[in-house]
């Protein structure tokens, strides 16, 4: 699967953005698929994942802030960023998977496809 993350930009703190990411190659209806982000200096870090059950995990520092949601007919998928913060700056992937156990959602090995990133920075 080949994945095309855009949407990311400057925005003010308080700000909202919203990231989209095109799959092509496979479809991901039967997919696994999540957002991860690294902030500078920092390493790769969870953010939201969302199963083919339609079942959805958040890391708790965007809980009640982020969305993820997907367009399994349109091979898209997408994270709604609202309520924005400084420390939400970073450079954001998306990623496949198979069928992920719930234990595993948040782990980067769990996932075999990513895209190339799309940089987030919010200003305060």
């Amino acid at each position: 699967v080949q994945l095309q993350a855009s949407g990311g930009g400057l925005v003010q703190a308080g700000g909202s953005l919203r990231l989209s990411c095109a799959a092509s190659g496979r479809a991901f209806s039967q997919s696994t698929t999540a957002w991860f982000r690294q902030p500078p200096g920092k390493e790769r870090e969870f953010v939201a994942a969302i199963r083919w059950t339609n079942v959805k995990v958040y890391a708790d520092s965007v809980k009640g802030r982020f969305t993820i949601s997907r367009d399994v007919a349109k091979n898209l998928m997408y994270l709604q960023m609202d309520s924005l913060k400084p420390e939400d700056t970073a450079v954001y992937y998306c990623a496949v998977g198979g069928g992920v156990i719930q234990s595993a959602l948040s782990l980067m090995r769990s996932y075999n496809d990513w895209g190339q990133g799309t940089l987030v920075t919010v200003s305060s």
